[in-house]
């Protein structure tokens, strides 16, 4: 039996169009890999009156504790004797990510129409981790338009004597659409779990703000759901929180400690724009440019006269597109966006004062670094090249273990040594210079926290 899973139930005629909502065909069994175990999806019932699709996630253990990213349940043997291949959990809100990626967006190639309607769902999660009692769950779920049935499930079996484990069985019910019901699990189970297995860093405020940003800026609990999901990371919580009223236009109210420093990937950006400014690069092209923040922060500065953004995920690129319209028909016209993979030759990267390569390198695989090198070293020959990247020595300053690495996506984290080594191998190959800038708070023993090297054409201008 693999008891960790989550029911939905459309009730609303045609029922079984939420096949086409999830992206799953109610006649296949369709199973997934999601890191530290395996995914099944199914659909028990499905006709046009009631459909339910199922999501059972079989945890492996041992991957779980070979990967030292979660640390159990605060004793020694935590990360052997714990509840994850039996409750919902953070691993459960990364199955739901990972198996219904489309529907969680919010784009339904089948029956785009419908993903702005909302069904009469019901959710149940038979086993979900509430050890601060039914009523926290309540308080979570209810302002979002839930009917809320949280139920505590019993320590044993038929024997009341032995009173109530911390676990509820929880009933959803209300009309939402199935973005949202999707969004409200993949942010609320985290904050319920309060024990991610996996390292949180600065893209958790992203998936944070992209999934609840609609509906967390008035929730009652917002510094508790903020908090939790961000791991207790002060510095987290307050750009989230920064960001979230920003965007609301409800500056007025940021918390006293908000002049905590910014978040790394603001200083980040802060150092690429510092970088671009010096070299005079007015014509940048933002290489792996993910949802465009740089982009964006290019096109408010008008000495930059046109910024290219490309990405090989159409996904990001369309939240991109869509975060321009906040900026001026001017501003606009400045921009581009493109879909297209660092690893291949792309001659639109061409006639560029600068391009950007903003933690990129580490999501490629090592053997695919000599494609990138040829691409925009050797085919594209910008006057002024940045790259940035994780540095491996700083991650004990994260409290991470030996050979964990930032993200589920980094194929690799570099040393500064191994930085430095790439970087003057390529220098040399293709006839730049090259130099290092720290970015972010710098250590006196492991150093800054992200590492960028500044190559520079040689004969191009300072």
């Amino acid at each position: 039996m693999v008891p960790v899973f989550v029911t939905i139930t459309s009730r609303g005629e045609p029922a079984d169009d939420l096949g086409y909502l999830l992206g799953k065909h109610p006649q296949r069994v369709n199973r997934f890999d999601v890191g530290l175990g395996q995914a099944t999806v199914f659909f028990p019932h499905a006709d046009a009156q009631v459909c339910t699709c199922a999501l059972l996630v079989d945890v492996d253990a041992d991957a779980l504790t070979r990967s030292h990213r979660f640390r159990g349940e605060g004793f020694e043997l935590g990360d052997h004797i714990n509840d994850r291949a039996y409750a919902a959990s953070s691993l459960l809100a990364v199955a739901l990510k990972r198996v219904f990626g489309s529907a969680l967006a919010g784009t339904c190639r089948e029956r785009p129409g419908m993903v702005g309607q909302a069904l009469p769902l019901t959710i149940r999660v038979p086993a979900l981790p509430a050890k601060d009692g039914p009523g926290f769950v309540r308080e979570l779920f209810e302002p979002l338009g839930w009917r809320v049935d949280a139920r505590p499930v019993p320590l044993v079996a038929d024997d009341p004597a032995w009173g109530d484990s911390r676990y509820v069985d929880l009933v959803l019910t209300g009309d939402q659409t199935v973005q949202a019901a999707l969004q409200h699990l993949y942010v609320l189970l985290p904050v319920l779990d309060d024990a991610k297995h996996y390292w949180v860093g600065e893209a958790e405020t992203d998936k944070l703000l992209r999934n609840a940003g609609d509906w967390l800026g008035s929730h009652p609990l917002r510094e508790q759901i903020m908090a939790r999901y961000l791991a207790h990371q002060n510095a987290y919580v307050v750009d989230a929180t920064q960001r979230l009223l920003s965007a609301d236009g409800d500056v007025d109210e940021l918390p006293e400690h908000s002049c905590q420093p910014s978040s790394l990937a603001v200083q980040r950006r802060a150092a690429l724009v510092e970088q671009l400014v010096a070299h005079r690069a007015w014509r940048v092209a933002d290489v792996g440019c993910g949802e465009g923040k740089l982009t964006l922060e290019l096109l408010n500065d008008a000495r930059f006269t046109h910024v290219l953004g490309t990405d090989v995920s159409p996904t990001v690129l369309e939240r991109a597109e869509k975060a321009l319209g906040r900026l001026s028909d001017r501003q606009r016209e400045r921009a581009e966006f493109v879909q297209g993979s660092i690893t291949y030759r792309d001659d639109r990267l061409c006639g560029f004062d600068a391009l950007v390569l903003a933690e990129v390198v580490e999501h490629i695989d090592p053997d695919r670094l000599a494609a990138i090198e040829a691409n925009i070293w050797a085919a594209a020959g910008a006057g002024l090249v940045l790259v940035t990247t994780p540095n491996a020595d700083y991650n004990p300053v994260y409290g991470m273990a030996a050979g964990q690495l930032r993200h589920d996506d980094h194929r690799f984290e570099w040393t500064r040594a191994q930085f430095a080594q790439w970087a003057h191998g390529v220098a040399s190959r293709y006839g730049y210079g090259v130099k290092f800038v720290p970015v972010g708070p710098v250590d006196d023993a492991a150093g800054p926290p992200t590492q960028m090297a500044v190559f520079t054409r040689e004969g191009a201008p300072e």
